[in-house]
């Protein structure tokens, strides 16, 4: 079997939900796919299948049932939601499992098609019926089966996630502070799955952003499908900044980490914020894309690169040693040698911390599919190289640069075979996405997960630092 994302049993001390089981009801095994917005939704059915008194168990195959929340973002993701589902099914076939239950994107974008196309499946659920599925999965295990799937319109306010079982390291957890995107990017199905913004009223981030730091987290990683567009569908106009100032507040964290800007509504004024900011890191991630006029055009990105350009200036002068993550689309439909060549130029001179490269995906509902000049797969592919070759060496650049200094590092875990050795990461690195940091105390130093230690920098692997640990700060 093809190894799967399957949730690990969490440390219950590290849950508030944890001692309110009613009583066992079945056991099952949980897999989560796709980004942190959609981790955050598996959090949060976690804990209400924990409250209605299901058991998760670690292995598939000893389990009553499956839950696995997809994605349905690109074709790769696609590919690999549908792998799952049914290597699932096979089990379920064979008599090892009761049932398979469907939920996240890839439910919500093929509806009940998913149904007819893989008539096995028990039970799905939409990315806004998510709240309701400890009642489907009771239905299943009574062996109801009037009511197979749970779909729900939009909210106007983002859902309450205060019932989540954090299945993140102790020491790191991501809060989604909206939910949908007005953005209406040719190339993205995300609307289309997920809505229209909608906010999470301010109490209730800070009501979990406190949750979350009393049961030991350390770092907080801000999420949303348009982080800088909070707040207007309640205020009229974009406020974060309102936001920002009072989670730098909330006692506990040391770090808080902003994730899926969007170039649009970046102010002075909000630059200000993070730069003053106590627990507010110099790290942002700022997705891009392209870099070419034509193309930003034809992806309807809103932006240019002129503006672009400008904007990442007032950021950098605005905010000391910030690392700025984006990524960048190849292939896009009509996308010429000379706007490719723009593309590269512009990644070689603006000395991106951090980039990541996505071939094109054709999806078939939105604009971009039905554009003319789709290129071949080849060219995707060969141009994806080649951005990538020229941001190497901008990452690696970077690491030479931080030697000799002393990085704060927030230490996620040891490393394998090696004694005393562990895996961290600094302010520049986000979870899963970005580099690390390998850490040797020094001396007769004890390190556990999740401490912060200050490191002196003293090589690096390719993309990774190395350091020695001088204190646990």
């Amino acid at each position: 079997m093809r190894s799967l994302p399957i949730v690990e049993i969490p440390d219950p001390s590290k849950n508030s939900n944890a001692q309110n089981i009613q009583g066992k009801r079945g056991s099952y095994a949980f897999i989560s796919l796709g980004c942190p917005k959609n981790l955050v939704d598996s959090e949060q059915m976690l804990g209400i299948l924990q409250q209605r008194g299901y058991q998760l168990v670690q292995a598939p195959e000893e389990s009553d049932f499956v839950v696995i929340n997809t994605c349905g973002f690109i074709e790769n993701a696609r590919k690999e939601s549908f792998e799952a589902i049914d290597q699932m099914l096979e089990l379920k076939r064979s008599g090892k499992i009761r049932g398979v239950v469907i939920t996240g994107c890839l439910a919500e974008r093929q509806n009940e098609s998913l149904l007819t196309e893989r008539p096995d499946i028990d039970g799905m659920v939409g990315v806004f019926g998510r709240d309701e599925i400890a009642n489907l999965v009771d239905r299943i295990m009574d062996g109801l089966d009037e009511q197979r799937a749970v779909f729900r319109p939009a909210p106007i306010r983002a859902l309450a996630d205060n019932m989540r079982l954090q299945v993140t390291p102790k020491h790191f957890a991501y809060l989604k502070i909206s939910e949908g995107c007005d953005r209406l990017c040719t190339f993205c199905a995300i609307p289309k799955m997920r809505g229209k913004h909608a906010s999470k009223p301010m109490e209730d981030i800070l009501e979990e952003a406190r949750r979350l730091a009393d049961h030991g987290v350390r770092e907080l990683i801000i999420v949303a499908q348009d982080t800088t567009y909070w707040g207007i569908d309640m205020f009229g106009q974009p406020r974060l900044r309102e936001l920002l100032e009072q989670l730098d507040q909330v006692t506990g964290l040391d770090w808080i980490r902003l994730m899926y800007f969007y170039p649009m509504y970046i102010d002075q004024a909000l630059l200000t914020t993070i730069a003053q900011a106590k627990r507010i890191i110099p790290y942002i991630d700022m997705p891009l894309q392209h870099a070419s006029n034509p193309v930003l055009k034809r992806m309807s990105r809103r932006v240019t690169r002129e503006s672009t350009i400008d904007m990442v200036s007032m950021m950098r002068e605005t905010i000391p040693n910030l690392v700025l993550r984006t990524t960048m689309i190849t292939g896009f439909p009509g996308e010429t040698d000379e706007q490719f060549e723009e593309l590269v130029e512009f990644v070689d001179t603006m000395n991106f911390e951090r980039l990541g490269v996505f071939t094109y995906s054709i999806e078939s509902d939105t604009p971009a599919a039905r554009l003319d000049e789709h290129l071949p797969e080849r060219i995707k592919k060969e141009r994806r190289k080649r951005l990538m070759a020229v941001q190497q060496k901008n990452a690696f650049d970077w690491c030479t640069k931080q030697y000799g200094k002393r990085l704060s590092v927030l230490l996620d875990k040891p490393v394998e075979g090696a004694l005393g050795s562990w895996i961290g990461r600094s302010y520049a690195d986000a979870p899963d996405v970005d580099a690390c940091v390998f850490v040797t105390p020094s001396e007769e130093m004890i390190l556990r997960a999740g401490d912060l230690v200050e490191c002196e920098i003293v090589s690096s692997n390719e993309y990774d630092l190395v350091g020695v640990a001088t204190r646990v700060l």
